[in-house]
């Protein structure tokens, strides 16, 4: 966290109590009871004022997308696009797609060869975005997943915009990946997420805008979130205890998230008078969810006792805008973790070492090289 935002992760470490408006900033929230009830009340917070992710994204993936909408329209667009985030089919979809790579994982790792776990999480990601933009597996570029990371690595919490060049610098590189996903939908190819998307209903301009979200919000978060878990069941001695029993995968991973929360903070804009505990908050307000202080709030790592389990997925969000890829991101984590154990069933995985990301959005690391 240090490492990704030295200046504005500090300073919110800093502050104090659990609401407090913050001159120049914001209303910054770091407690898990009023960041819920913040997320849940729509007709107060919304994302589509100033402060808030329209701000950040409608210049780049256009007015509607799940990241900048509210209301009626929000709801209808979440309700075509449910079926392609059904456990059963993303399932399929990250077996299909990551099957192969992870038990070339496995055995590399098996055979005594040191990984470095981050690259091969960015491989797996670019396999991804491949999916969801609908491009052929012969047109898989190792810079794919740079491209996409270029864009979220602009955006910094102590403003709430990207400057005009930025913007323009990521519309190019959205356009390029929409072509493909373009192609993809006019095909009506359906073994592609955007010609499943065509077939659901969506709008080519809703589809093309669900596709650019997805791959902005999804990818570098777990590129961050993987080596982050494996480091931690390392480093807390946990990984042969969850090797030795697996029914402890689902508890580690929630804890996980609950301890690392790769999004670290969630953005919200004051529509109406209200007040969030203490602090009342008027129109034109910018309220900062700190997430990670209040995930963090709960106590150490701990799989055994679940604390993760009180938050009910705080790190993805509440309410109407509760993450709708949560499914996709816990299929393709939970794979990559079962691999790593296939590799290492006594759990004898080790870190060889680690190098923290710099000037990025979601906390991670550079390099972490893992072997036996």
């Amino acid at each position: 966290m240090r490492s990704a935002h030295p200046i504005a992760y500090p300073a919110l470490r800093m502050a104090r109590g659990p609401v407090l408006r913050v001159p120049g900033l914001g209303i910054l929230v770091r407690d898990a009871a009023l960041l819920r009830s913040t997320l849940l009340n729509t007709a107060s917070f919304t994302k589509t004022g100033p402060g808030s992710p329209s701000d950040l994204w409608t210049g780049v993936l256009g007015p509607s997308v799940l990241l900048n909408m509210e209301g009626a329209d929000h709801q209808a667009l979440r309700r075509k696009l449910a079926p392609i985030f059904a456990p059963s089919y993303v399932e399929t979809l990250v077996a299909a797609s990551l099957g192969e790579p992870l038990a070339r994982l496995t055995r590399r790792l098996a055979g005594g060869e040191p990984v470095d776990l981050v690259e091969e999480v960015r491989r797996y990601s670019s396999i991804a975005i491949s999916r969801l933009v609908g491009l052929d597996s012969a047109e898989l570029t190792a810079d794919l997943f740079h491209k996409v990371s270029s864009i979220t690595s602009m955006v910094r919490l102590t403003r709430s915009t990207l400057t005009p060049s930025e913007v323009t610098k990521a519309r190019v590189v959205m356009a390029e990946l929409g072509a493909h996903a373009q192609r993809a939908y006019r095909s009506g190819d359906e073994q592609t997420v955007p010609g499943r998307m065509r077939a659901l209903g969506l709008t080519e301009a809703e589809a093309l805008g669900a596709v650019g979200a997805f791959v902005l919000t999804g990818t570098e978060t777990l590129v961050s979130y993987i080596p982050r878990l494996v480091c931690l069941l390392v480093d807390t001695a946990w990984l042969p205890l969850v090797a030795a029993d697996r029914t402890l995968i689902e508890p580690a991973i929630a804890e996980g998230l609950r301890v690392t929360t790769p999004s670290p903070v969630m953005l919200r804009s004051v529509v109406a008078a209200d007040s969030i505990g203490p602090v009342a908050v008027r129109p034109g307000d910018r309220v900062i969810l700190a997430t990670f202080a209040a995930n963090r709030a709960l106590g150490p790592f701990d799989p055994a006792a679940n604390t993760a389990a009180t938050l009910r997925q705080l790190w993805f969000g509440a309410g109407s805008h509760f993450c709708l890829g949560a499914p996709l991101a816990m299929a393709q984590i939970r794979i990559v973790l079962d691999s790593l154990l296939d590799a290492f069933p006594d759990g004898g995985l080790r870190v060889l070492s680690r190098r923290p990301a710099r000037g990025v959005l979601i906390p991670g690391y550079a390099k972490v090289v893992i072997g036996g």
